[in-house]
């Protein structure tokens, strides 16, 4: 008992290390405390910066005082003693200080990236794919920043890592080209950002439609409309036509109807009827263009077509209002007295001549 007692007496730095310790764990306790009051008190403001300093600090704070309090012990342990032990706390202790640091930076930003975009937050959300794109470039410097600041502290030489990334960069590039031209693919959808998540996209060169679910640096996410997930490389998107119909300001309707030829006499007023009922729908955009016009001489109708535009571009309402105005356009036919025609075919039996 009295040898254990001596390994750790006071003059060691037995007891000074284990108080050091105690505290530590008592001061991380502590500061756990003080975040969750700090939460309960932004809970009732609506600042995204507040939010995001106190969720990106969370662990890194915590981490930082364990970390910190771990290597002051093992400096106190090992004070007097073992030198190899307390040269290693000081690179420790800076490298412990990037990693965290860095970590707080990636966090914060991750919290606003995800968040900016909530209506919560602000009055004028910011599209999801800026946010996206920004938060991207801003991890990757944060990370690039604090792997070079550990290396020039452990002893390697910045410059000469540099160097050696500008020579190798030709054998990279030709070992990673495909994986070059998804990024400048990327790059080229954030900055002329032909679609953005949440959109509906399809390709008349590639057998790719649905709605983009994510955009990263090499791949594409689209979930198709039967649930299936898309993974497009960014770099197809360089080289094909993409539509947006997400972006259209109106959907049309054109459709082409016919009526008998025996209802001759009373087209003329169902065009009439037909562009009238038209003119009064409150579906129905008034400022583009708006034709109802007798067309052609049909093999077995009198055809005249609709070409107008509603105001929604909603997938489902449209074809709501369509659909009514299908059925308001058969209700003028039959007011008229008048049918829609089918394909028909008549046949002329001529009497045989006498033989």
């Amino acid at each position: 008992m009295t040898d254990w007692l001596s390994a750790f007496d006071f003059a060691s730095g037995g007891w000074a290390a284990f108080l050091v310790v105690l505290g530590t764990l008592l001061l991380r306790y502590g500061m756990r405390l003080l975040f969750n009051r700090l939460a309960r008190h932004l809970d009732r403001t609506h600042n995204l910066y507040d939010d995001a300093l106190l969720d990106a600090a969370r662990k890194p704070v915590g981490w930082f005082i364990l970390v910190m309090g771990i290597l002051w012990a093992i400096e106190i342990l090992g004070d007097g003693t073992d030198y190899e032990l307390v040269a290693l706390v000081v690179p420790a202790r800076q490298v412990s200080v990037v990693v965290l640091l860095a970590w707080f930076a990636v966090r914060f930003i991750r919290f606003v990236e995800t968040h900016i975009s909530q209506s919560g937050y602000r009055a004028q959300p910011i599209d999801e794919t800026t946010a996206s794109a920004i938060g991207k470039l801003l991890r990757a410097a944060v990370i690039i920043t604090a792997t070079l600041m550990v290396l020039q502290t452990l002893g390697f030489s910045v410059s000469g890592v540099l160097a050696f990334g500008g020579i190798g960069g030709i054998a990279v590039g030709f070992a990673a080209r495909d994986l070059l031209a998804n990024f400048f693919g990327a790059l080229v959808i954030f900055l002329d950002r032909p679609f953005a998540v949440g959109d509906w996209i399809r390709s008349p060169d590639r057998n790719i439609e649905g709605t983009v679910e994510e955009i990263g640096w090499r791949l594409t996410r689209i979930r198709t409309f039967d649930q299936r997930p898309l993974y497009v490389p960014n770099s197809v998107f360089t080289s094909i036509t993409v539509e947006n119909p997400s972006r259209m300001r109106n959907r049309r309707i054109y459709e082409v109807i016919g009526v008998r030829y025996a209802d001759g006499a009373v087209l003329p007023k169902i065009v009439d009827d037909v562009r009238a009922h038209l003119e009064r729908d409150a579906d129905i955009d008034h400022e583009r263009t708006l034709m109802v016009h007798f067309d052609k001489f049909g093999e077995s109708s009198l055809d005249f077509f609709v070409y107008t535009f509603t105001r929604t571009t909603v997938w489902t309402e449209y074809h709501t209002i369509k659909e009514r105005i299908l059925l308001d356009i058969a209700a003028i036919i039959a007011h008229h007295g008048a049918e829609i025609a089918f394909p028909t075919r008549s046949i002329v039996m001529e009497a045989a001549e006498p033989s």
